[in-house]
């Protein structure tokens, strides 16, 4: 069986990335979403909940068994340490069903995996592991009119989740390809990932 290609995906908030994730899938990709996965696994009861609880303690646990985020982020603030301890537990297990969703796309004969990593770019095993970076850009005051426009976000807490990613030249100077999504009607962008399908063994033909 012919190995997939793969293709690291990534670009900051408010970029349009899940947006072009979709259309992938829409050629016959196979997408597997990190940030998907590390929300399932602190979840209520999710597999991540009884180390973050022993780490941290039950009060970062909700009343439903979830993670709790707003708790964690405020202990971020203040504990410098917090987030790498917390990143410690959920990373391995994210990186486990990763893994685990692709050998299973590859057995279902998927000619492209698409892995939409957020923090693909600061991570320094991900370029390794894909054959191809597709970034995601578009000018930082798009970014957070976007953010601020679907989440009814604050300007400086948009502005706090980017300086928690990389930096847009850092992405810029990872890509093989970029898509710059600034200006681009939903037709435009969809034009532009049709161009990039043959590249990554997928189908012209997009379907929904």
């Amino acid at each position: 069986m012919q190995a997939p290609f793969h293709v690291g995906l990534t670009g900051g908030i408010g970029s349009g990335k899940s947006t072009v994730a979709s259309m992938l899938a829409g050629h016959g990709a196979f997408v597997i979403d990190a940030d998907a996965i590390a929300r399932q696994v602190t979840a209520p009861d999710g597999s991540a909940i009884g180390a973050i609880a022993e780490q941290f303690g039950a009060d970062f646990i909700t009343a439903q068994g979830a993670l709790d985020r707003d708790r964690m982020r405020a202990l971020a603030f203040t504990d410098v340490n917090a987030k790498q301890r917390l990143e410690a537990i959920i990373h391995p297990m994210v990186g486990e069903a990763t893994w685990r969703q692709a050998r299973a796309a590859q057995a279902a004969g998927h000619a492209c995996l698409v892995f939409d990593v957020p923090l693909l770019v600061e991570s320094a095993s991900w370029r390794r592991k894909v054959d191809h970076v597709l970034v995601v850009d578009c000018l930082p005051e798009t970014q957070i009119a976007r953010v601020m426009a679907r989440n009814a976000m604050t300007r400086p807490a948009v502005e706090a989740i980017m300086v928690n990613q990389s930096q847009r030249l850092q992405r810029l100077k990872a890509a093989d390809s970029v898509i710059f999504n600034d200006g681009l009607t939903l037709e435009d962008l969809t034009q532009e990932v049709a161009a990039l399908a043959p590249r990554f063994k997928l189908s012209l033909h997009f379907t929904t």
